[in-house]
């Protein structure tokens, strides 16, 4: 229970990888909070977690990251972890660079970009006891992927940095940059007939799943992680090799 009496946000945890990493801290105690836009499938999750909080939020608007911290302090009175997870994934567009609306780029970068930031800037403050921070970050962001690999490098350079500016205050910011890995907003965007092809392009020759990020999640919240910064750790099967 290495979480025992800890308070953890997961910004888009009402489905898919964000769903298991909320289970996850759970189950090892933390009091958890489903930051989640879509009131839905927020409300399922957290009505299936013992003492869940249900909080909509739309992480692209800082007032609402701003009252997402506020409601959490009003309900358990400190704010421990942070998981930047919430994203546009599922059913994303395959346009170009050059040929994607920009009234959907933009919307895009504010969630998968600047989601992280403005939800980070709202909750720092509250963690007055240290904290540890985990961004969702991606493979993509070493690949020449488009708009979505454009978000996630940002994520990269946001967590290098928020590193450097919160680490005199004890609070840690990591990434972990998730491979293929087998969700219904994976097979959303991923045609079935190219999935065998991308799994025998990795090391390791199976398709990643939920637990195995939450797993290297719950390492970068832990105090395991202690002297741990400013990383981002790919969990990816062997899909991409940094020397």
């Amino acid at each position: 229970m290495r979480f025992q009496d800890k308070v953890a946000i997961v910004t888009g945890a009402g489905q898919g990888i964000g769903e298991g990493y909320a289970r996850a801290l759970a189950a090892e105690g933390a009091r958890v909070v489903v930051a989640e836009l879509n009131e839905e499938q927020g409300q399922r999750v957290a009505k299936e977690i013992d003492g869940a909080l249900y909080v909509k939020v739309d992480v692209a608007d800082p007032e609402s990251a701003d009252a997402l911290a506020a409601s959490v302090m009003a309900e358990f009175g400190r704010i421990d972890y942070l998981v930047n997870n919430a994203a546009i994934f599922h059913s994303m567009r395959r346009d170009g660079l050059l040929t994607v609306p920009l009234d959907y780029l933009t919307r895009f970068l504010q969630v998968n970009l600047m989601g992280a930031l403005y939800v980070t800037r709202a909750v720092a403050p509250h963690m007055t006891d240290g904290g540890a921070i985990v961004n969702q970050s991606s493979t993509a962001a070493w690949m020449a992927s488009g708009y979505y690999g454009l978000a996630k490098a940002g994520i990269n350079h946001l967590t290098a940095s928020l590193a450097m500016e919160l680490g005199g205050r004890n609070i840690r910011v990591n990434g972990i940059a998730p491979g293929p890995t087998d969700t219904e907003a994976t097979r959303s965007i991923v045609p079935e007939e190219f999935q065998d092809r991308m799994v025998q392009g990795l090391a390791l020759k199976r398709m990643g799943t939920p637990e195995d990020m939450a797993n290297t999640v719950l390492f970068l919240l832990s105090d395991a992680a202690g002297w741990l910064t400013g990383q981002v750790v790919s969990v990816d099967g062997g899909q991409v090799v940094r020397l």
